[in-house]
């Protein structure tokens, strides 16, 4: 007995996701994903060794 796989639903709006924009549904919501990640709603966390002292602040900031 065959199952046919679907793909995943579309991260930003769980339409049916579209081969041309895989894993997103079209190229707005591929936008919007990337739009998160420019303005920083989305972060990777980061591991900090707690032997080391934290980095110094930045000076352009």
């Amino acid at each position: 007995m065959s199952r046919e796989r679907r793909p995943p639903p579309c991260p930003i709006c769980r339409k049916p996701s579209a081969p041309d924009f895989r894993p997103f549904c079209s190229q707005r919501c591929a936008d919007v994903d990337l739009g998160r990640w420019l303005n920083e709603r989305y972060a990777i966390p980061e591991e900090l060794d707690s032997d080391e002292p934290p980095p110094p602040p930045d000076p352009e900031r």
